[in-house]
């Protein structure tokens, strides 16, 4: 049974609802990952496309950065109500409430996941068997490609390829000058590595400040 939260039936204002499907991989679990999500309007046009590798990770963790940036997409692009299909039956069960998260690489992933969502005036998620995503599952898989012909964990943390253009973060907010104003941006460390959630990037010439939460 798919999570319906918030306030909207399925019946009400279908037409504002999109439909995203979400897959995440590793190879080695931990490995190269990678996730991919294509996201639709309610009459099946395609509104986006997203393609991202993760750099090394498990694949829970790439699984949950599919859903983190389908969940980034439809805040941005103004869309209130998302339903969500993915194949991780762990994922899918863990957002409904039916599993407990007891890994702490997940905890934080599923926290952030949960704050969007109650963004949301709808949201349903459901599980599906992989034959039933596949093309969120050929983006994931394009994404793996790509970070392992670059060198992959060795060479990049995170590394963000949209296929199809979708809003970034402001250039002030991410902007090296030493005098714009400061923006907290959520992430995590893994292998000596620090993992941006909701896939944001940072330019070259910034300085950080790492705060454990």
């Amino acid at each position: 049974m798919p999570l319906f939260l918030n306030d909207a039936p399925p019946t009400q204002t279908a037409a504002r609802w999109i439909h995203a499907h979400c897959d995440g991989g590793s190879r080695g679990n931990p490995g190269p990952a990678g996730f991919g999500a294509v996201i639709a309007d309610a009459e099946g046009r395609t509104l986006a496309e997203l393609s991202e590798f993760l750099g090394t990770c498990t694949n829970n963790f790439a699984e949950y950065s599919g859903l983190l940036a389908v969940l980034a997409w439809a805040l941005e692009n103004g869309h209130s109500r998302v339903k969500v299909v993915s194949d991780s039956e762990l994922m899918v069960k863990q957002i409904q409430g039916k599993y407990k998260v007891n890994s702490p690489d997940l905890k934080p992933l599923w926290q952030e996941a949960r704050n969007r969502i109650a963004k949301l005036a709808g949201f349903e998620i459901s599980h599906a068997l992989r034959h039933k995503n596949k093309e969120a599952d050929a983006l994931a898989n394009q994404a793996m490609d790509r970070g392992t012909k670059r060198g992959g964990s060795e060479t990049a943390a995170v590394e963000s390829l949209p296929l199809r253009p979708r809003p970034q973060a402001p250039a002030a907010a991410l902007s090296p000058d030493p005098l714009a104003k400061p923006v907290m941006l959520r992430g995590f460390s893994r292998n000596g590595a620090i993992h941006l959630l909701g896939g944001a990037t940072l330019p070259d010439g910034v300085f950080v400040k790492i705060i454990r939460e």
